[in-house]
């Protein structure tokens, strides 16, 4: 009788042991099988500026917010004295840097050859529009803000 209790007692503790540990492992696959669901190099929801946070459909607040930077940045740009050495160019390509903490970043995206001279007055001129720029609200991934980076086409004004 003894050994039939200590073997009841050893199985119910040896099949009480796998059932705890089941569900860790279990959760540990399923968390995995979700990590590797998600797309990382994409975002949920875009960055964006307050004038564009009353749009509800996701493709037109995308548009608004790139339509946005590119015509304030393209002002900003057409009015500053640099423009009048851009004699080859029509467009010049900017790199746009969103951080979590909707600090913005404008850097120029590819030099062109004509612009190897100017790269430092048009460094400066972007370091100042980012401090300046209005307030972005960053992009999100699963609800976490997270740096997003694209490039805005810039057109330059032919005085």
């Amino acid at each position: 009788m003894k050994k039939f209790i200590l073997s009841f007692f050893f199985a119910t503790a040896l099949i009480g042991c796998q059932t705890k540990s089941n569900p860790r492992i279990d959760e540990e696959i399923m968390l995995k099988e979700e990590l590797d669901k998600i797309d990382w190099t994409k975002v949920d929801t875009y960055p964006t500026v307050d004038l564009c946070d009353t749009i509800t459909d996701i493709q037109l607040k995308k548009e608004c917010f790139f339509d946005y930077v590119t015509q304030n940045l393209q002002v900003r740009l057409n009015q500053d004295t640099i423009t009048g050495n851009f004699d080859n160019l029509d467009t010049l390509k900017i790199l746009v840097t969103v951080q979590p903490d909707s600090k913005v970043k404008f850097q120029l995206y590819e030099i062109p050859d004509s612009l190897q001279g100017m790269t430092k007055a048009i460094d400066e001129f972007l370091q100042r529009q980012s401090k300046d720029f209005s307030v972005v609200h960053p992009a999100l991934k699963r609800g976490v803000p997270v740096k997003s980076q694209f490039v805005v086409p810039v057109q330059l004004n032919k005085q």
